[in-house]
């Protein structure tokens, strides 16, 4: 009867504290919802690495959707680069390939969708010579060969030999220059190397970082073009 007596008190208790939006629940109604991106960082952490096809997808769509109207990465305040960073993290504890290199699906022509790096952007040049058209990285895993190319309007390129040092790391030595789709070529100092980390790869969506800290988005364009 005690026992009974009590569970019922507690039970009003709860009942009553609820109808009078108790001091926890006043306290979270005024916390905004944290970013959709957020949570599934938070998702995909407590899940672990690798995650299932649906939660991937919404985590692409996020990343996706965040970067869309920043021009790769040149209109990018450093609140949309934040915004940027935590989807990315969010996509890469969902990798489903963690050894990116051993993986067919690493070789081919990516379209660069955001970057970091204003060298690549082009951001220190006059607005009319920075790429405007689309910029490729080709990758040829097993030949260890890769290359970067812009397109309009000066049709730059670099090309480079590949090194893995790890199962999704390869330390990246640039031998040649190419001006103006390679009418002008220079060779690349020994100093002009870096590496490149793939944190997460699928058939469409690729998103690596570089020894200098700076995040890439890429998008598969095609499998079968080589550098």
């Amino acid at each position: 009867m005690r026992a009974a007596a009590s569970s019922a008190s507690s039970s009003s208790s709860r009942t009553a504290l609820a109808k009078a939006g108790g001091p926890g629940r006043r306290a979270a109604a005024r916390r905004p919802p944290p970013p959709r991106a957020a949570l599934l960082d938070q998702l995909a952490s407590f899940l672990g690495g690798g995650g299932g096809a649906e939660k991937r997808e919404l985590a692409k769509e996020e990343l996706l959707a965040v970067i869309a109207p920043l021009r790769r990465g040149l209109e990018a305040a450093p609140e949309d680069a934040a915004r940027v960073e935590a989807a990315a993290k969010a996509l890469e504890r969902l990798n489903p390939t963690p050894k990116p290199l051993a993986s067919e699906l690493v070789n081919g022509r990516w379209e660069l969708l955001y970057t970091t790096s204003q060298s690549i952007l082009g951001g220190s040049r006059p607005f009319f010579l920075r790429p405007f058209g689309a910029i490729y990285q080709l990758i040829d895993a097993p030949g260890l060969r890769a290359a970067n190319r812009e397109s309009a309007p000066l049709w730059n390129t670099v090309s480079a030999d590949l090194r893995a040092t790890s199962a999704s790391k390869l330390a990246v030595q640039f031998d040649e220059f190419g001006l103006f789709g390679g009418l002008i070529k220079i060779k690349a100092p020994a100093e002009a190397k870096g590496t490149l980390d793939t944190t997460y790869l699928d058939e469409e969506i690729r998103v690596s970082r570089g020894d200098k800290g700076n995040l890439f988005v890429l998008r598969m364009a095609d499998p079968d073009a080589k550098p």
